[in-house]
């Protein structure tokens, strides 16, 4: 039996919940549903579903199959279409994920010229200080500040931001203005990643690099609540220029320690490494890459 057509209607199955359903959704009779996914199982020797009267699930091996088939289905699906339409036009649906600050100052106002350029398209935007899983959480583009650690990635550097410690008005008139790194150490430094303990800040000095080790009474795991508290005159932040936009013109907003700071953070666009990469996904990459450094 065709082994394409076994992995076409084992994928039915799970995604139609039971064979009478994905024979309906196939068109085919549920028999041959039934002799597909039976060949299928005698030629890799594992059950991949638990069959009763009543349901139809997946075993723990047809699962992992299914995750890892599933996509390299939807990638062929892509190659035929690609070759059957036009190659000027992209459609369907793309999954972007950026941190929840910088998606919402820069890639959130971009979305409607991406929109109006690529009609055809549908944008799934995730918002989200936490670093997603690009495989798992079925990321097509990721677009990170800082660095990146993940091995089965592909990272497009498209610009970087560089680091800036800010307070308020507020906050300098009551506890003073640091004039060196080390005088953090006095005062009340707001953490992100939610770092309860003490954290060392990078800076730059005659002698080169060092860092300072500062702590405060309120850390995040989320950019916009040290952000918000730094606004309110709660503490002094360390931040990627990006994530402040136009809070650095408001005047009730102080950098501090510019001549200290030289680190830059790069900005990327990031998708799985795979042989395909689908045409809507280059066509969005390539807007960002191109929408996105005059922005910063």
């Amino acid at each position: 039996m065709d082994r394409f057509h076994e992995l076409n209607a084992f994928i039915a199955v799970v995604e139609a919940g039971g064979f009478s359903a994905a024979a309906r959704r196939t068109g085919e009779s549920q028999s041959a549903i039934s002799k597909a996914i039976g060949a299928l199982e005698k030629r890799l020797g594992v059950l991949l579903f638990n069959r009763s009267t009543r349901s139809v699930t997946l075993t723990d091996q047809g699962q992992r199959y299914y995750d890892r088939t599933k996509p390299l289905v939807d990638e062929m699906d892509e190659a035929d279409g690609e070759l059957t339409s036009s190659t000027l036009d992209v459609s369907g649906l793309i999954r972007i994920a950026a941190s929840a600050t910088f998606g919402r100052l820069h890639i959130l106002p971009l979305i409607p010229e991406l929109l109006s350029l690529n009609p055809g398209l549908q944008v799934d935007l995730v918002l989200s200080d936490f670093v997603r899983d690009m495989v798992e959480d079925r990321i097509d583009l990721a677009i990170r500040v800082g660095p990146v650690n993940d091995p089965d990635a592909v990272v497009k550097r498209v610009a970087t931001t560089p680091l800036v410690c800010v307070g308020s008005r507020r906050y300098f008139e009551q506890h003073g203005i640091p004039k060196t790194p080390a005088e953090l150490v006095d005062h009340n430094c707001l953490l992100y990643e939610g770092l309860t303990e003490s954290v060392n800040w990078p800076f730059t000095g005659p002698e080169g690099r060092f860092s300072v080790s500062v702590r405060g009474n309120l850390s995040s795991n989320s950019v916009e609540t040290i952000r918000t508290g730094v606004l309110a005159g709660v503490g002094i932040g360390l931040f990627a220029k990006v994530s402040l936009a136009h809070e650095l013109r408001h005047p009730d907003v102080i950098t501090v320690l510019d001549e200290f700071i030289s680190d830059v953070r790069d900005i990327s666009l990031i998708w799985p490494k795979r042989r395909f990469v689908p045409a809507r996904v280059r066509r969005v990459t390539d807007f960002f890459a191109t929408a996105l450094p005059p922005r910063i």
